[in-house]
């Protein structure tokens, strides 16, 4: 694990604010661990410590200039941090009741059941299906997702949103009509 100095950190955050990718390859290698240990401690989930360190290095990096500003970029970093990982808990935690709120009649048969949520995927826009499916059905993360389908992460994650939404009313609706 690399240590700096205040001195290298410094010159690293201003050369970094100036596009060196570099400089930020240093700063991401200095810090990069001991985040995601301290976000492993929030999240309990590998793969979620994985999103969340990337997209809090991807966010530092399109903020860049404003780098020589941060008196102490480790408070600055962890905070950053800590701040993404308690939104990715609470969205985390939303999508699970949402998931609960999706569960069909328990007196419906389960091929009923199934039917009726693959009817629900089937009427979702193509680019919320494919999401859905990767996420659901294969099991892969929103950053798995992205990279897959060209996409950023944070259209993967508002695809996955929209997708959920469609098929909770879709549900809704389903049981009310049928």
């Amino acid at each position: 694990m690399l240590v700096l100095s205040p001195y290298e950190e410094k010159e690293l955050l201003c050369r970094t604010a100036k596009g060196d990718e570099a400089a930020f390859g240093q700063i991401f290698h200095a810090y990069h661990q001991r985040l995601g240990a301290f976000i492993y401690r929030l999240t309990e989930s590998f793969p979620a410590t994985q999103e969340i360190v990337q997209d809090v290095f991807v966010r530092i990096w399109l903020k860049r200039e404003t780098l020589p500003e941060v008196t102490s970029f480790e408070a600055y970093l962890f905070t950053a941090a800590r701040n993404h990982a308690y939104n990715y808990i609470r969205k985390a935690a939303r999508e699970r009741a949402l998931e609960a709120s999706l569960s069909l009649p328990a007196e419906a048969e389960p091929d009923e059941r199934f039917a009726l949520l693959e009817k629900a995927i089937s009427q979702l826009p193509r680019q919320q299906q494919n999401v859905y499916l990767l996420h659901r059905h294969q099991g892969l993360s929103h950053a798995e997702i992205a990279e897959q389908l060209h996409l950023s992460v944070e259209t993967v994650k508002k695809h996955m949103s929209l997708a959920l939404r469609s098929i909770r009313t879709f549900l809704t609706v389903g049981r009310l009509t049928g």
